[in-house]
């Protein structure tokens, strides 16, 4: 035991520096404190429903009403208990309070990636730290993408494996990689996933092209087959979530169009404009090395400081009038702020550190493994690919051709993958350096080049920032204009102020340039030291991991910060009911929406999904058919009559005047179901839509010709004689009962998902069909009976059973990976 831990001890100083460092960085989880995250109170209220019925039963519904008048859990909360890996996620976000156990996740992950490459344990602290302070991995963590979080908190032990395999480690690595890979995929954001393979597809060409040149074929051969049987293995564990989200993905926005009117509409998977609509700016790139360069974060903090020129020009301009509040009404309304960028807005920038950026420099000069193309080449594609709208030419090809890419929205986060190559080129320029590979006067030459490039870069912009960049938003023209009408046509006034603005954008970004190039000097005096032998290499690795650490961690607190944390109590408590709320809750129908205009947008917000069940909502994998609906019955102007079809029981609005909010009860709203006098057929989507946009929803059902085959019309009555009610909710499992005399179209207010939905009469499951765009619809036998819509879709239910196999796989390979890796050890002692 003595010698385990002296063999081992360093490693043990690290992590406990890691858990100091990260427990010292969220010091306010030491008294109880949680963060405040956008995303995660939005997903607490589109998990409301979901919660509740799992408090009450023990299991939570894979179908919710709460939202878009009703989808599939799956990328809301769904539980996946015959998946080890949901247990391995739970351990991670229980062992440790949030965010400390996935900035832990990211540190350990690097350390382990550092280490199977066999470099020094300081200089893997300090790689791994260059990694996990990423600003981008803060900045998702303060917005509550957790999930995000997660997964590129495995990226790094899936490179270790790999490379454990490409060595000959063939079934620990195997083993390993399957876990890693399977808790990557569990992290349920693949989006991540899918650009990660893109930089590991990069690596597998360049090994396949080195391995064909060496004659090692056979060889390679042998590693992929691991590599495969790794991820295969990991698909398998991942059964449940894989098969339901392929299946729900093909139905949702991201799906295929079912209507051909819209030209604008893609046929397939995300509009363009939607996909680029975060799309990396090419000069912000440069924020990698100078955060602020680009104002950083969409926000005015810096310019409502008294001491900026923003605030001086306003004073001036507008006498007695709170500097403060106008520029928070020039920033709200006119778009004007410190961040001067082309993107909508943005929570901060990319920025990897000027100290890595440096060394990634010095990499490019002295690294001689093939490796360095791999980044290299990786580095450059995915930041082609993060411009989007500003380099068309080849993101378009991606978009148009490479299957999947075109599901995905946000393309600047494929960045989040060339934030762990920029810091592993450069922990291995400090590695080459140190293996004595190179002459002295060679290493100190191409220091000193990298030196020059990066810090006279921040040196240009730090002494003439405006001789590359311009400061002013693309759209400066018309915001003078309009601010101008703002301060009654005083364009002089609007013009100064402007001109502040600009000038403190200028400040700000030549106050970080000369901050990196501090930072570049102390990398350079700290390397030059280690190189020329000035400095021990224990000691030098430490400094460097430290400044790493100084550097970032200094970024990363403009972002996320301690006031980010608040009570656990107010977290708990952050939604509360207003008086219209009470008042709806109040009522004892079980299932019925409400549309809560008052939230200007209903169809980009959560929050009165807290309280109701809504017709809008807020997620980013909503159902392409609700969508559509909403795009064509309730953007422009409100279809009351698609309203009523959704049972629409409740609109709140709220005063313009003094704020107020109004509940009006909708007296025409259909119900839960109903039976409908005729059936008019359309031929197509299009004319369906247009069919709803005026009828009566309690007399007609307009069906799609598709359905002609589930409904006799000789045998039909006209409902006027029958009745049905819903008699017992939940939000998977509805029961009503009928009574008619003949046979009958019925009408239900629930979103029609043919991938799971089952209906049964007295206990046999019959057909269904849509109708009204959106709902189900059946033609039901006379007489009197009992009617279940029961949520049991194959892709869960199977692909549970899959997943076990999996789990029951994977823990069989670890154990056997780890014996005979053991086995191997000991033979090896012996000879």
């Amino acid at each position: 035991m003595n010698n385990w831990f002296n063999k081992n001890g360093i490693h043990l100083a690290i992590i406990a520096f890691f858990v100091v460092i990260t427990f010292a960085y969220f010091s306010p989880v030491l008294q109880g404190k949680a963060p405040q995250q956008g995303d995660v109170l939005q997903a607490k209220a589109m998990q409301k429903e979901i919660m509740d019925i799992k408090a009450k039963d023990g299991k939570g519904p894979l179908w919710t009403n709460q939202m878009f008048g009703g989808m599939p859990a799956y990328q809301i909360w769904v539980q996946y208990p015959l998946n080890i890996t949901t247990y391995g996620i739970d351990v991670i976000k229980g062992i440790f309070p949030d965010p400390v156990g996935t900035v832990l996740l990211y540190l350990l992950g690097a350390y382990l990636l550092f280490c199977v490459l066999k470099i020094n344990p300081w200089l893997a602290a300090a790689g791994a730290i260059a990694f996990a302070f990423t600003s981008y991995n803060f900045i998702i963590i303060a917005a509550g993408h957790s999930n995000q979080a997660l997964a590129i908190g495995f990226f790094a032990p899936i490179l270790a494996t790999i490379i454990l395999i490409l060595r000959g480690r063939y079934l620990v690595g195997c083993s390993l990689l399957a876990l890693f890979m399977a808790l990557e995929i569990r992290s349920n954001h693949i989006q991540m996933t899918y650009y990660l393979f893109i930089a590991l597809f990069i690596l597998g060409c360049i090994e396949l092209y080195h391995a064909f040149k060496a004659k090692q074929l056979p060889a390679f051969g042998k590693s992929v087959a691991y590599i495969v049987a790794g991820i295969l293995l990991s698909v398998l564990v991942n059964a449940g979530t894989l098969w339901t989200t392929y299946e729900y993905s093909k139905e949702t926005i991201r799906g295929k169009s079912n209507l051909t009117t819209d030209k604008a509409e893609p046929a397939n998977g995300l509009d363009k404009e939607y996909a680029y609509q975060w799309s990396q700016g090419v000069g912000e790139s440069f924020s990698f090395l100078i955060p602020n360069i680009y104002g950083g974060a969409s926000s005015i903090d810096e310019i409502i400081k008294p001491e900026s020129n923003t605030y001086k020009a306003v004073e001036k301009n507008l006498s007695g009038v709170d500097p403060r509040q106008a520029i928070g009404y020039v920033a709200q309304n006119l778009g004007t702020n410190q961040y001067w960028g082309n993107k909508p807005g943005t929570s901060g920038p990319y920025y990897f550190g000027a100290i890595i950026c440096f060394l990634f420099v010095f990499g490019l000069f002295i690294v001689k493994h093939r490796w360095k193309w791999w980044i290299l080449g990786s580095s450059v594609l995915l930041l082609f690919l993060s411009f989007g709208s500003n380099l068309p030419f080849i993101s378009d090809i991606f978009f148009n051709y490479l299957p999947g890419y075109n599901k995905f929205r946000a393309v600047e986060s494929i960045l989040a993958v060339v934030g762990l190559l920029v810091p592993l080129l450069a922990i291995l320029a400090i590695k080459e350096a140190q293996e004595g590979k190179y002459d002295q006067k060679y290493l100190v030459q191409r220091l000193t080049w990298s030196a020059g490039i990066t810090g006279g870069f921040a040196l240009i912009i730090a002494v003439i920032p405006t001789a590359f960049f311009s400061f002013t938003q693309a759209n400066q023209a018309q915001v003078l204009d309009a601010l101008t009408q703002t301060l009654q046509n005083n364009r002089g006034a609007a013009m100064e102020i402007l001109n502040g603005i600009v000038a403190d954008r200028v400040a700000l970004a030549r106050a970080d340039a000369l901050r990196s190039l501090l930072f570049v000097a102390i990398g350079f005096g700290i390397t030059w030291a280690f190189i020329t032998k000035k400095l021990n290499m224990q000691l030098a690795f430490g400094l460097l991991a430290l400044f790493v650490l100084i550097d970032l961690w200094q970024v990363d607190r403009r972002y996320l910060n301690n006031q980010n944390f608040v009570n656990k109590s107010d977290l708990d408590n952050h939604y509360q009911p207003r008086d219209v709320d009470n008042f709806i809750s109040a009522d004892k129908d079980p299932n019925f929406r409400v549309f809560d205009m008052s939230l200007g947008d209903p169809f980009k917000s959560a929050e009165t999904s807290y309280f109701h069940k809504t017709v809008g909502g807020f997620h980013s994998a909503r159902l392409k058919r609700f969508q559509e609906l909403v795009d064509n019955q309730l953007t422009k102007s409100i279809n009351q009559d698609v309203l009523d079809m959704l049972n629409t029981k409740y609109i709140i609005t709220q005063d313009p005047q003094n704020g107020s909010y109004k509940m009006q009860r909708n007296a025409t709203a259909a119900g839960n179901a109903w039976f409908v006098q005729s059936v008019q057929f359309a031929k197509n989507a299009d004319e369906e839509m247009k069919a709803i946009s005026s009828f009566d929803a309690k007399k007609e059902a307009i069906v799609d010709e598709s359905f002609k085959n589930s409904i006799d019309t000789k045998r039909l009555g006209t409902g006027q004689e029958g009745f049905i009610k819903l008699t017992n909710y939940n939000p998977d499992h509805l029961t009503y009962e009928y009574s008619t005399a003949k046979d009958v179209i019925a009408v239900f207010s629930e979103i029609y998902y043919d991938k799971g939905w089952k209906m049964y009469i007295d206990g046999v499951e019959k057909p269904y069909f849509r109708a009204d765009y959106v709902l189900r619809a059946a033609q039901l036998e006379a007489g009197n009976h009992k009617l279940e819509f029961i949520f049991h879709p194959t892709s869960y239910y199977t692909g549970e059973k899959i997943s076990l196999a999996g789990s029951i796989l994977l823990l069989a390979g670890l154990g056997f990976g780890f014996y005979s890796e053991e086995k191997k050890k000991k033979k090896a002692v012996k000879a």
